[in-house]
């Protein structure tokens, strides 16, 4: 299936293993009603995306409440690539044995040694493209 934009519409499946193959995306969320575009390392976990950001991060300002999710591939000449955008909730985990298993994922930290937080986006309504 195609867009209006002749762009091919990926499945939610499509989009999962797109969102697999990356480590940094954007986190979109608003900030003293303000739009943010925050860089974050991340990995899937099943149909979640997990965060792993520094104590004190901006980023902490969007728990709790509904955020975008986005990252690409897109060559400069814009003859292929692809896009995946995910919106949905995102809770910070402080329950100690989901923690704990967070912690065993492999994401990296960007912290210096204050202590990292871990979130998570549930990818509610994920959308993706293609340029055929």
């Amino acid at each position: 299936m195609y867009d209006s934009a002749g762009l091919q519409v990926l499945s939610r499946e499509e989009c999962l293993e797109l969102l697999d193959t990356a480590a940094v995306g954007r986190l979109v969320y608003t900030d003293k009603a303000l739009p943010v575009v925050h860089p974050v390392v991340f990995v899937l976990d099943g149909e979640c995306v997990v965060l792993r950001v520094p104590h004190g991060s901006a980023t902490l300002a969007s728990r709790d409440t509904i955020v975008a999710f986005q990252i690409d591939d897109i060559a400069p000449d814009l003859s292929r690539g692809w896009s995946v955008m995910a919106v949905g909730h995102v809770t910070e985990v402080e329950e100690a044995s989901r923690l704990a298993r967070l912690q065993q994922l492999p994401l990296a930290s960007r912290g210096y040694g204050r202590g990292d937080h871990y979130l998570v986006v549930d990818l509610e309504v994920l959308t993706g493209r293609r340029i055929p």
